[in-house]
């Protein structure tokens, strides 16, 4: 069932209204309609958090992920209804993850050196309030994640939300800051801002009191960030190609590849974007893939041209149609599919615009190389520097080491689903702010603090 956006509105109004109660600065719950009084609140709520153990951040993060496990499927729905992106159980699952297996405190590791002279410790610490930047494609994921992360590494957080996703991201931050309250964790240590603009991103970017701003989006966001001034994490876009060699399990690779790319209708910048397949495998690849129940596959080169069309616009993808379902994107080309149809895919060429742009749309194509080498050539290319994720099916080791170090993206899934990558069917922790273009990597805890160096001489020499 759809709600209608003005009714969605008034639920979350009415929810926001609700819960803990409303405070002079004029905010419900953590949501402040005044950048400056936000800051100002998770300043605060900062200072109190540091004075309190280790064991206390444990606390409040272990009340946050039991208290929003309840509330998982609410917060997929409600996603999917304001951005009219992804799939709802896809989401269920993304925000799953964020929530089980997000690291905590167990990602602050402690060094020492100790000899003649003395002692000094290596620790971490927080960096006080971070301006956080979010995402309409993983908009509760990426707090969930990312507040998880700072409260444990001792910071506050304050999150501009993206315009597209603001009513979900804010009742998010509700649920988050009634779970710390519950915990006995101080007021407002979560805060987010309310008809987010980009005067308000700016302000809090600008601001004196925010030490560390992270920043989820595109390479305009992430420019903006790491011109601040402040210490930055960008997480950028990418444009993943999947490389099938002679050597791969062509089923089981057509599998993988068309589950990690329809995943939350491809919204992820970890999902495959394009398929790079060699000479010798390749008709059989696409053999496979015509065959696959949630795939539909375009031969016709006028419908081809018009799904490019529809998708493309002035050299960009067209962003009415990001994270839609295939049946839906078909059915505008007068196909009507069966809404069991998760992916369309097609042959393209390697400088066709599905291959070359990151749509953020169910669309697969499938690019023919010559061998191995013209399709990490290819690969490379596609990927457009951004070092973010690459995928590589293959039962040859050489091939996949070599790959994985020509690539140098932050995740390489070698076969499985691109999702293996970010903990989801596949061994590691789950993040939602992926820091390709400043290095961090997969974030976690430890991405949010400062490292800090404690020596005394001349004493505690014990041996």
């Amino acid at each position: 069932m759809k709600i209608d956006e003005n009714v969605l509105d008034c639920i979350v109004k009415e929810v926001m209204n609700s819960l803990e109660g409303k405070s002079d600065a004029g905010q419900t719950g953590g949501v402040f309609t005044d950048v400056n009084e936000a800051v100002a609140a998770a300043k605060k709520a900062q200072r109190q958090l540091f004075r309190m153990t280790l064991a206390d951040r444990k606390k409040i993060t272990d009340a946050i992920r039991q208290d929003l496990v309840g509330h998982v499927e609410e917060l997929s729905r409600m996603t999917v209804e304001e951005t009219k992106m992804g799939r709802l159980e896809d989401k269920i699952q993304k925000n799953r993850a964020a929530l089980l297996n997000t690291p905590g405190i167990e990602d602050l590791p402690t060094s020492v050196f100790s000899g003649d002279r003395g002692l000094t410790l290596l620790e971490l610490s927080p960096f006080g309030v971070i301006g956080s930047i979010t995402p309409s494609t993983n908009p509760t994921e990426t707090v969930i994640c990312n507040c998880i992360g700072m409260i444990c590494a001792g910071n506050s957080v304050v999150f501009s939300p993206h315009p597209g996703a603001y009513r979900v991201t804010n009742y998010t931050v509700q649920l988050i800051n009634k779970a710390i309250l519950k915990a006995g964790g101080p007021e407002n240590l979560v805060v987010t801002l309310s008809e987010p603009s980009l005067d308000k991103s700016n302000q809090l970017m600008k601001h004196p009191d925010i030490r560390m701003l992270v920043a989820t989006g595109g390479p305009g966001i992430v420019k903006t960030v790491l011109s601040s001034g402040k210490k930055a994490i960008g997480a950028g876009a990418g444009n993943p190609p999947a490389l099938v060699d002679q050597t791969a399990d062509i089923e089981k690779a057509v599998k993988n590849i068309v589950a990690g790319c329809c995943f939350d209708n491809n919204l992820p910048c970890t999902s495959e974007k394009e398929a790079i397949v060699v000479d010798e495998v390749f008709e059989y690849f696409v053999f496979n893939m015509k065959n696959h129940p949630e795939t539909y596959f375009l031969e016709d080169p006028s419908q081809i041209e018009a799904l490019r069309k529809l998708v493309v616009k002035d050299g960009k993808p067209n962003k009415d149609y990001t994270g839609k379902n295939a049946a839906y994107i078909l059915e505008k080309i007068g196909i009507q599919a069966s809404e069991k149809i998760k992916l369309i895919s097609c042959v393209a060429d390697f400088n066709h615009d599905f291959v070359q742009l990151e749509l953020l749309m169910p669309i697969l194509p499938i690019v023919r190389a010559k061998d191995r080498e013209e399709a990490l050539e290819m690969g490379l290319e596609a990927e457009h520097g951004n070092r973010h994720t690459a995928i590589c099916h293959s039962k040859d080791i050489d091939f996949l080491s070599l790959t994985a170090k020509e690539m140098q993206t932050t995740i390489f899934v070698k076969n499985a689903p691109s999702f293996a990558g970010i903990g989801i069917g596949g061994e590691g922790y789950t993040t939602f702010t992926i820091a390709g273009p400043t290095g961090e990597g997969l974030t976690s805890t430890k991405s949010y603090c400062r490292h800090r160096r404690c020596t005394l001489v001349d004493g505690f020499n014990i041996r």
